[in-house]
């Protein structure tokens, strides 16, 4: 019989184990999401603890207060660098739809309200320099086949 079947048919041990986890969670203000089997399994960090199928760490809050300040910049600019992601795509299906539709002057239109957005997404660091040059350029030139066509 291997260890841990060992120690699950073991009362006092189980209870021991469960007993130090607790103490542990207690002092260090963290524990697992879900309960463990007789509080034997281990905790799980790094890597494996990302992955669904893991037991992983509660999300714990930093004790010094320029961390928790930097938690809560992440979190803000998170926000808006989606949002910004975001309303490029925007514009972007805006001048795939255009360019779809065959329509040269609505795709220039629609690629000219998007430069802009896509530049400043650039700018901002939402997206690298060289993918919004290589967007626009892609784009001007599959409006530019729309009039030889």
């Amino acid at each position: 019989m291997n260890h841990a079947l060992r120690l699950m048919h073991d009362p006092r041990v189980a209870q021991s184990a469960v007993a130090r986890e607790l103490q542990l969670d207690a002092q260090t203000g963290t524990g697992l999401e879900k309960p463990t089997l007789f509080g034997l399994n281990r905790r799980k960090t790094g890597y494996a603890s990302t992955h669904r199928s893991c037991w992983t760490r509660q999300k714990t809050m930093a004790n010094i207060a320029s961390a928790r300040k930097r938690i809560r910049q992440t979190e803000r600019r998170t926000l808006r660098n989606t949002a910004r992601m975001s309303r490029m795509r925007t514009f972007l299906k805006k001048v795939e739809a255009a360019i779809a539709s065959g329509n040269k002057d609505e795709a220039n239109a629609a690629l000219k309200v998007a430069q802009p957005e896509i530049q400043r997404a650039a700018t901002k660091g939402v997206i690298h320099s060289n993918l919004a040059a290589r967007k626009i350029s892609r784009l001007s030139s599959r409006i530019k086949a729309i009039a030889t066509a």
